[in-house]
């Protein structure tokens, strides 16, 4: 296909898998990210997939994927901190941060734009274009939107209103060093660990450090405790220190301290002494709601949707980043055999439609343990 102007509305992992990919085939591509800071440090540990190993292998950037901490073996504790149950399914975890710096440095400065916020998308026979918050636009022969779960290109793909669905409960989040670990809570190195209780979830396991060290006592600890929260309260728990409201979730250092005081009272009162004694060694815990959502569709004409715009699936799958690489995968793969551009999207949108539903499926049997 000849050299198409790609305009890409998320500057996440989807949204540079895509850029990285796109722009070795040729093609004219423009990043534009609604945050005006740069996302590293905004995620935590992620277990790596087929999917991303392959992508990261096609973009020249195998190599991070290898700089990961080996889980040996799976434990499940009892309330008082009892290994109840064991399985040997060693893992390898890897750091969100240091695979989103070595992205991102796939694709040039000059080509993803920072802080510009897409208020629209649109299109007709002759091209796709982005609309701005601050009264711009930019015209593209392909849009693409990667601007995950709070998606404003989502319904130029639909053709309607696309809102998630709020699955009831939150998921409580900290990454600590592993220093500040007590002794007492020791038994979590080393292991993916897990503890349920009704309507409560907690897990943890190692990820690399800060600047990619995979040596005992140089990496961090990444701890999860999911939690029911009734759809009527969530809007509390989403208000940050300043009085904000925020849709999605809180960043670390946005929750209020009264709330991480209680959410360390209530890990105390509630979970293995291992995973209260992790929580009270984060200063600061942040906070993401969980949600489903499907497109019925992934594209339509020139436009179409990628990773959690498209398929919004809970985290116990732990597949978003793979999705995400699969989606972009099979994006250029389609654009590079098809004549035109709305045969490409057409494609892309048969071959990855069900792969996502399948995973959204799988997420919420997961999450059944939350009901």
């Amino acid at each position: 296909m000849r050299q198409l102007r790609i305009r890409i509305v998320g500057g996440s992992m989807g949204g540079l898998f895509a850029a990285a990919l796109l722009h070795q085939d040729g093609h004219d591509v423009r990043v534009y990210e609604r945050s005006p800071a740069s996302l590293a440090g905004r995620g935590a540990g992620l277990v790596a997939q087929r999917d991303l190993f392959t992508l990261l292998r096609r973009i020249g950037c195998e190599h991070v994927a290898r700089l990961g901490v080996p889980a040996f073996e799976r434990i499940h504790l009892d309330r008082d901190g009892a290994v109840a149950r064991r399985q040997d399914m060693p893992q390898t975890q890897i750091s969100w941060d240091r695979l989103y710096r070595t992205v991102r440095a796939r694709v040039p400065d000059e080509d993803v734009l920072p802080g510009r916020v897409a208020r629209a998308a649109a299109q007709d026979a002759r091209g796709a274009r982005i609309l701005f918050e601050d009264g711009g636009a930019d015209d593209a022969d392909l849009l693409i939107g990667a601007d995950g779960l709070g998606s404003v290109v989502r319904e130029a793909v639909t053709g309607r209103p696309s809102p998630n669905r709020y699955a009831g409960y939150v998921a409580w989040r900290g990454l600590i060093p592993e220093r500040a670990l007590p002794a007492t809570a020791h038994l979590l190195l080393d292991r993916f660990t897990f503890y349920t209780a009704p309507q409560s979830h907690a897990l943890g396991y190692l990820v690399p450090g800060v600047e990619a060290q995979i040596e005992a006592g140089e990496r961090r600890y990444n701890w999860v405790w999911y939690r029911r929260v009734p759809a009527e309260a969530l809007a509390a728990i989403l208000t940050d220190d300043l009085g904000r409201g925020h849709p999605y979730s809180l960043a670390p250092g946005q929750l209020p301290g009264a709330v991480a005081a209680g959410l360390r009272h209530d890990a105390a009162r509630l979970l293995p002494p291992q995973f209260a004694a992790a929580i009270a060694a984060e200063p600061r815990p942040f906070v993401q709601a969980i949600f489903d959502y499907e497109a019925p569709v992934m594209a339509h004409g020139r436009i179409a949707l990628l990773g959690d715009a498209a398929f919004v699936a809970r985290p116990h799958t732990a597949m978003g980043i793979a999705k995400a690489a699969g989606d972009a995968m099979a994006l250029q793969r389609c654009l590079a055999a098809a004549d035109d551009v709305p045969a490409g999207l057409a494609a892309y949108a048969r071959d990855r439609q069900q792969v996502g539903a399948d995973i959204v499926a799988y997420g919420r049997r997961l999450g059944t343990m939350m009901e």
